[in-house]
């Protein structure tokens, strides 16, 4: 099980988000005649802003474009990975002008605590946990296996395989805020570490803002034995999201829009946090551009452009969640 509370995630000024309906990209070529979605590339805006707090989120990439049916997303080690030999994954409130406790700006809406295994498989467990308050009030509906629930505010999914001794090992590897959209991944730790953080998280669906950047669920079905996760969404439509590899290499989720994506807003955002390039969660950019150039920038260095593949990660170790992943997303059709 984890062994720490996964926290609420921060706040984005909400006057950035403005920013977000913008005409995503000029209308492309009009596509061979086939039922097979092509390749694409796609718009990524960033709107991220300055911070002294480790604990916020201030970094935003919004990825759009006219019309989106799949792309895929995947946790993957940074780079340095090989020479982590001490992590650090302790909040630090040290720049911080909200102390240690919870933002000052975040509602508090309360609930009755519980924590429910949804799922025990051979290979995934699927855990659902109330908190005891959240900054949001809904409640998003969800079936397991075609056991039915009111909803949870955070869904844990578990890779079970046998470690040392034969014993079975369960380590966390994907979660879900389902009440507002928000999604963490990690692959299994490398060989040589314990354990391994979370870092950056991302949304995928018809990204707007309440405060700051959400996905608003209406509802969730999950079929552990297929180990896809269904979502509709509010706003209308509904996206199929696949888990297709758990590894010490990545966990790597396959996603299908149905009908296929074409809302001005973004369909995906990664939200991170950034002070400095010792102290980040992401601080670099690399990207495959239209043309199959390789790119690669600072978090400060880009504003918006294309791409058919894009990584957001580290090439410094960082002092906070040392170990936390590179999010890449790709595949775009």
């Amino acid at each position: 099980m984890p062994r720490r509370q996964i926290r609420p995630l921060r706040l984005i000024p909400a006057l950035l988000f403005s920013l977000l309906t913008a005409t995503a990209l000029a209308q492309s070529s009009t596509p061979p005649a086939s039922t097979d979605p092509v390749p694409a590339a796609v718009e990524v805006r960033n709107l991220t802003t300055p911070t002294t707090c480790a604990e916020e989120d201030n970094v935003s990439f919004a990825l759009s474009a006219p019309s989106i049916q799949r792309f895929r997303v995947e946790a993957l080690h940074p780079g340095y990975i090989g020479k982590v030999r001490k992590d650090s994954s302790a909040p630090d409130f040290s720049g911080c002008n909200f102390g240690d406790t919870p933002h000052p700006t975040d509602p508090r809406h309360a609930f009755k605590p519980r924590k429910v295994r949804l799922y025990d498989g051979k290979d995934l467990a699927i855990v659902g946990i109330t908190f005891d308050s959240f900054w949001r009030p809904q409640r998003v509906p969800v079936t397991v296996g075609g056991r039915k629930d009111g909803g949870f505010h955070l869904i844990q999914f578990f890779d079970k395989r046998k470690g040392a001794k034969g014993k079975v090992v369960e380590t966390e590897v994907l979660v879900l805020y389902p009440s507002d959209g928000y999604w963490r991944a990690k692959p299994l730790p490398a060989a040589h570490l314990p354990d391994n953080a979370y870092g950056s998280s991302f949304l995928m669906g018809p990204v707007q803002q309440d405060l700051r950047p959400i996905v608003d669920i209406a509802h969730i079905d999950i079929d552990p034995r297929g180990r896809t996760i269904g979502l509709r969404f509010t706003a209308g439509g509904e996206a199929q999201v696949a888990i297709r590899e758990i590894s010490r290499a990545r966990t790597a989720l396959d996603v299908a829009f149905s009908p296929p994506y074409r809302a001005q807003a973004p369909f995906a955002m990664l939200r991170s946090m950034y002070v400095t390039e010792d102290n980040a969660d992401m601080s670099r950019v690399s990207w495959q551009d239209p043309a199959g150039h390789a790119r690669d920038a600072t978090v400060a260095e880009v504003s918006t452009w294309q791409a058919s593949d894009v990584r957001f990660g580290r090439t410094v170790p960082s002092r906070h969640n040392t170990s936390a992943p590179d999010i890449r997303f790709s595949d775009f059709r």
